[in-house]
């Protein structure tokens, strides 16, 4: 029987280039001018933290970050939003993991369904 490997990665550079692509356009932004705003990529555990003066900023500061990384060719599935932000004293804090790789459910369901397809 032929064996096959299943990969869902999230190319590194393209996700810091969003990032940082994302931190540009908010700095320019008017609905954001002088406000604390603060988005870090953690390359190492490809998590994104984002701190924000109020809950509306952030799903801007989100829907902006997720179309950025769309144009850099990140599905939009890879980032994990199901978290709410935190309030902390005067700001939100939030992070988001960025979803590298397939969970090993995932990966065994779907062999399992191409073993059962008999191809």
């Amino acid at each position: 029987m032929p064996s096959f490997d299943i990969v869902s990665k999230v190319d590194a550079q393209a996700l810091d280039n969003a990032v940082n692509v994302t931190s540009k356009e908010i700095t320019n932004r008017f609905d954001f001018k002088g406000s604390h705003v603060v988005i870090d990529l953690n390359k190492k555990d490809f998590k994104i933290n984002i701190e924000t003066e109020d809950d509306m900023k952030m799903r801007q500061l989100c829907d902006v970050l997720i179309s950025r990384a769309h144009k850099q060719g990140i599905d939009p599935l890879a980032f994990d939003l199901s978290k709410e932000g935190i309030q902390s004293g005067k700001t939100w804090k939030k992070e988001v993991q960025v979803r590298n790789g397939l969970p090993q459910d995932d990966a065994k369901k779907i062999v399992k369904l191409i073993k059962d397809s008999g191809q």
